[in-house]
């Protein structure tokens, strides 16, 4: 089996770009950071799941703040949730997420006060203490990183994530949400990926050697 997982994010209902992805049938899984739709409910969640599934049926998945709330609810039945949840990926290391967004100037459909993505960050990381490295991913960016920049130096992101990771250290966090901040940044001792959207081209490659996460920004 293969020892790697491709991450992707911000679909926004676009499918077409999944078969561009080198390997993607391959990878021992899908890491989904959020936003499948553009503001739909769970038939829109469910064509982007079963069109990710038709090439590979590992998915982990979360949604972003353009996803309705009930597809979590539709994640969690097709067993692939992971926001507020941990799931795992070799018996060494965890992975976990935590989606929405903080508070956007433009009133999307699931969006959450920035100190309760820091409380779900806390609380679902507790989760993770009997493995030896832990992906996090979340769908907001860590604020002031190039992760979170909307290409004119202005920070958008979320200061409580920023905060978890400058106090918990994961190896590494997945994020999205800020769609022309595709990049790698690291906050301490953690690798931040922002993977960009799908239909841009950018997609992530995570693997796995002796409990060490290892990750690559990837283009189509």
């Amino acid at each position: 089996m293969s020892d790697f997982w491709i991450c992707i994010g911000d679909i926004h209902d676009e499918i077409a770009r999944l078969k561009d992805i080198p390997e993607l049938a391959q990878a021992r899984g899908v890491i989904i950071s959020g936003d499948l739709t553009m503001a739909k409910g769970v038939p829109a969640a469910r064509r982007v799941i079963d069109a990710v599934a038709a090439i590979n049926p590992v998915i982990y998945a979360q949604i972003g703040n353009m996803d309705k709330p009930e597809v979590t609810e539709f994640l969690q039945e097709q067993g692939c949730n992971i926001h507020r949840s941990v799931a795992e990926l070799t018996p060494e290391v965890a992975i976990m997420g935590v989606g929405t967004s903080s508070i956007t100037p433009f009133n999307t459909v699931s969006e959450t006060p920035d100190d309760t993505l820091g409380e779900w960050l806390d609380e679902t990381y507790a989760k993770t203490v009997q493995y030896d490295a832990t992906v996090v991913v979340v769908h907001d960016a860590p604020f002031d990183t190039s992760c979170d920049d909307l290409g004119n130096g202005v920070h958008v992101g979320s200061k409580a994530i920023r905060a978890f990771i400058e106090k918990a250290q994961p190896q590494l966090v997945l994020c999205g949400h800020i769609h022309e901040a595709r990049s790698v940044d690291s906050i301490g001792k953690t690798t931040v990926i922002n993977t960009g959207m799908l239909s841009d081209g950018g997609y992530a490659k995570i693997t796995v050697k002796d409990s060490t996460l290892y990750a690559e920004l990837c283009m189509m």
